[in-house]
């Protein structure tokens, strides 16, 4: 990978990002690196810009500057035609959460699976795997299944609110995994109840939609659980589950390995995981 040594450029575009925690977090490790690296909020709520004027947004981010651009809600799959190419990772999982500019093109990545696939590996290491039950199948719910099913879940049961996108990611799942078994649940108390463990990829339990998205009765000890939400840093779900004395995972580890992910396609440098966790578990908790 090619080492940047001039400053480099980078923003997020989405909807109603003005609370995201990333420009802290990327500028945090740009500093401790001694390198210039700046990192901007491009709302497209606030600009103005739709869907059909990305490619337009696209080609003057490139043209005034910027080296790459971190993608979030409700752009991930919109940009994705608009690549010149994808990784397989963006291709499998038709999303993207970044982008570099690369040469006069447009190269899409996708971080998100990865954030949850090595933070898995570092919290919950020894796992029963044979069922697991996932709440939410949006843009981060597909990338988490994707990376679950890379961690070796045998069978992974998805429930969303909307049944026909949980009916395609499952669908898209099971072309991509090769071994593993994809559904869609009816009965989220009886799955539970045969599974053991619990991912929360839903945003139920995040400081702007309190509570927990099962009831305490559906935990138990041996039902691990795993929440890709970081603020709050821990949940009312997993608070109730650690209670219990079962094995959980907040997303904060996920946010932090995804973020370096982009850090590392943006400037080429290897970033500090150390670093950047403790940066962002300070961060959330000032804004708590």
């Amino acid at each position: 990978m090619h080492l940047k040594t001039q400053a480099t450029l980078v923003g997020l575009i989405g909807h109603h990002i003005e609370a995201s925690l990333a420009p802290e977090i990327h500028m945090g490790e740009g500093y401790r690196q001694g390198l210039r690296y700046a990192y901007r909020l491009l709302d497209l709520s606030v600009l103005g810009v739709s869907i059909d004027e990305l490619d337009t947004f696209l080609c003057l981010t490139s043209k005034v500057g910027f080296d790459g651009l971190a993608v979030t809600h409700p752009f991930k799959q919109s940009v994705v035609p608009l690549m010149d190419e994808l990784s397989d990772e963006a291709d499998a999982l038709c999303a993207v959460n970044t982008i570099v500019f690369q040469d006069g093109r447009r190269v899409g990545h996708n971080t998100d699976w990865y954030g949850f696939y090595e933070a898995f590996g570092v919290h919950l290491p020894n796992v029963d795997r044979e069922r697991v039950v996932q709440l939410g199948a949006g843009g981060a719910g597909g990338a988490v299944a994707y990376a679950g099913i890379r961690r070796g879940i045998k069978e992974l049961v998805l429930f969303d609110l909307d049944v026909e996108r949980a009916s395609r990611v499952a669908a898209e799942l099971m072309k991509t995994s090769g071994i593993a078994k994809v559904r869609v649940g009816l009965d989220l108390e009886a799955e539970i109840a045969n599974a053991s463990g619990l991912i929360n990829a839903s945003p139920v339990g995040m400081a702007s939609l309190p509570g927990s998205p099962v009831p305490e009765k559906f935990l138990r000890p041996d039902l691990w659980v795993a929440d890709i939400i970081y603020f709050p840093w821990e949940t009312q779900l997993l608070n109730r589950a650690r209670g219990l004395g079962a094995h959980t995972m907040n997303g904060g580890t996920m946010a932090v390995y995804q973020a370096a992910k982009q850090f590392l396609l943006f400037t080429g440098r290897e970033p500090g995981i150390p670093e950047m966790l403790d940066r962002l578990q300070l961060l959330s908790a000032q804004r708590a």
